[in-house]
């Protein structure tokens, strides 16, 4: 402080600009920096594009750095609800509903994730908060939390370690736990290397020689809309192109073969019973309770179930508190056959959770087949985050990939 003329002290002239970043102030600016800085890490890791998703690994910094309880919620939230942010969309699409609807389940799916995070926060540094984010990570990685654990860091094992497999995974998952000490600079620093040197040498994991999976792009309009003879007919005439041009394994996509009954069955096994190939596709197949959504292995001399998905869409499709809904096999039959190859078979929603694909490798399937149908996604990169995961998985564990969706979702 300064005297002025008449002897009274006069404060620097710099101090009204300390007056005016009040301790409160100071904090609701850092708050609103780590939201931001979360919803851009979620934006960014999650857009659909493969490469992007090692920076979804700055968030277990978010979360731990962040200076209380509540903000560390917060940034959860930020983070999970930016990844997710196609839902809205894409549930107002699929119910034909307003956007309303789609907000309120967006809401609520983020609810496990940020309760898991937020109860797990601790404000005190030390080795006991690497492992209460790997305990976070655990819990939204397996059923009951992992049935809506969307937007896992570690999923960038893949483009941080590809080929590494099990090890990679390992290495990933001490790689992120370290971001949330004091030593994440240089956590970072080894992220950001191996992302580098990864990236230069990226190329997206290949089907198997032979292989081939088809997109389609039929709109079904309405939820619980289901394949016509003229759809069956047009995918027909799909696969026999697909023949001719080399494919000796036709993989294609969910609810591709519609409602799958015995004169289904008839109508592929007498088209395909001129050609040397093997089809696999997605199909329901209805039950006491409600329906299996199933991949179905047929050729000119048969058909057969080969895989009843482990996890259908909650809500939309899985409603155990109702009948009609779709079956969930959980832990069931993670893996399939197809023309005697063993493959790790996602459908869909199993693409963006953890466990599936985690209990599939466990077994050393030597392909993943992923499948979907994005007919309900518009414009969002849902169907792009599935296909980034599933390139993600494959390239962690070294294995071929065949991937086939209908719909016309951003990719």
């Amino acid at each position: 402080m300064t005297r002025d003329i008449l002897g009274r002290y006069r404060p620097p002239a710099f101090s009204g600009w300390r007056n005016r970043l009040s301790p409160s102030r100071r904090s609701i600016v850092t708050e609103a920096t780590f939201l931001a800085a979360a919803a851009a890490v979620g934006a960014l890791g999650w857009s659909g594009e493969v490469l992007l998703l090692p920076v979804a690994c700055l968030f277990p910094a978010l979360w731990a750095l962040a200076p209380t309880r509540l903000v560390a919620g917060l940034v959860s939230t930020a983070y999970f609800m930016a990844a997710s942010r196609g839902l809205p969309i894409g549930v107002s699409i699929f119910y034909a509903s307003d956007i309303w609807v789609g907000l309120g389940l967006w809401i609520a799916a983020s609810l496990l994730f940020v309760m898991v995070h937020t109860v797990l926060w601790s404000s005190k540094p030390g080795w006991h908060r690497p492992l209460r984010y790997l305990a976070a990570w655990a819990l939204m990685s397996v059923p009951p939390f992992g049935i809506v654990g969307w937007a896992s860091p570690v999923t960038a094992a893949g483009v941080l370690l590809p080929g590494w497999g099990w090890a990679g995974l390992v290495a990933t998952a001490i790689g992120v736990s370290a971001m949330t000490t004091r030593a994440w600079p240089l956590a970072g620093v080894a992220i950001s290397v191996a992302f580098t040197l990864s990236a230069f040498t990226w190329t997206d994991p290949e089907p198997p020689e032979g292989w081939v999976g088809i997109d389609t792009t039929f709109d079904y309009q309405v939820a619980g809309e289901h394949a016509d003879y003229a759809q069956h007919m047009a995918t027909i005439a799909l696969v026999r192109r697909a023949v001719e041009n080399g494919a000796s394994t036709v993989v294609l996509p969910e609810s591709a073969l519609g409602i799958w009954t015995p004169t289904t069955e008839r109508l592929w096994i007498r088209n395909l019973a001129d050609l040397d190939a093997v089809v696999t596709g997605g199909a329901i197949v209805i039950n006491e309770s409600g329906y299996d959504n199933v991949m179905v292995e047929v050729t000119g001399r048969g058909a057969r179930i080969l895989y009843r998905e482990r996890m259908p869409v909650p809500v939309s499709m899985w409603r155990p508190w109702v009948y009609g809904g779709a079956s969930a096999q959980f832990f069931g039959n993670p893996t399939g056959r197809i023309a005697g190859t063993s493959i790790a078979p996602l459908i869909c929603y199993e693409q963006l959770i953890v466990w599936p694909i985690l209990q599939s490798m466990l077994l050393g399937p030597d392909v993943i087949v992923a499948t979907g149908n994005g007919w309900w996604t518009g414009d969002t990169n849902i169907v792009a985050i599935q296909k980034a995961s599933a390139k993600a998985w494959a390239a962690l564990f070294g294995r071929p990939l065949v991937i086939a969706f209908n719909g016309s979702g951003r990719t």
